[in-house]
């Protein structure tokens, strides 16, 4: 269905793009830093199924429309920003509660809420909705039909690439996290820390890309 040679070469673009760091990596590092590995796994894989609903956006048309609509563009960018800002100050209110869950507590809401925290916060990422946008149709043999397909069966790769990448941020943070669990103290900086992080991020998405 999808040219071999295409699918290869895609994969070699979204390596390059996924480790460069950028939201979705700081996101990733400030759960990590703020709450854990296990946190932070859950984040990086729910952060993969929400970019995998803007591969599927676009896939079925919604992605030229974003890119032609700074409207529309405007609306998901700060809402995405809000989203980042209220988990960061979350991580912030809640950095002195963080030594349970370093010996063995569970964060409130369980795996679930942690999965949806990260699809939220991946499928209101405008910044890759037009990236998919722009670069997807590239990849995408006509020739062979199914285009929709196409698009689908390459955002399962990139997604596949996103969570093996971003789960390897998270176990670097979450194993330099494991020093400053030793000190109540050194624990609730670096878990305000993270929400900084992902406060600063949030603030950041809202003040950056289209203008018009």
């Amino acid at each position: 269905m999808t040219d071999p040679h295409l699918l290869a070469a895609f994969a070699v673009a979204s390596v390059l793009i996924i480790l460069a760091p950028g939201p979705s990596v700081l996101f990733v590092v400030g759960r990590a830093l703020a709450h854990g590995r296990r946190v932070a796994l859950a984040s990086a894989v729910g952060n993969a199924i929400g970019a995998y609903a803007l591969v599927a956006a676009v896939a079925f048309g919604l992605g030229p429309l974003v890119e032609r609509s700074a409207v529309l563009f405007t609306v998901l960018k700060l809402a995405g920003a809000a989203y980042l800002v209220h988990l960061g100050v979350k991580a912030w209110r809640e950095r002195g509660a963080l030594q349970a869950e370093a010996a063995g507590g569970e964060p409130r809401g369980g795996l679930p809420r942690l999965l949806w925290e990260g699809f939220a916060v991946g499928a209101a990422n405008p910044k890759t909705l037009v990236f998919f946008a722009a670069v997807l149709p590239q990849f995408v043999d006509r020739a062979q039909g199914h285009v929709a397909l196409q698009m689908l069966l390459l955002g399962l790769v990139f997604s596949a690439i996103a969570v093996v990448c971003d789960s390897g941020w998270a176990l670097g943070a979450s194993t330099a996290r494991s020093w400053f669990a030793r000190s109540p103290r050194r624990l609730s900086a670096i878990g305000g820390a993270g929400g900084l992080t992902m406060i600063g991020l949030g603030v950041t998405v809202a003040v950056t890309g289209r203008k018009d």
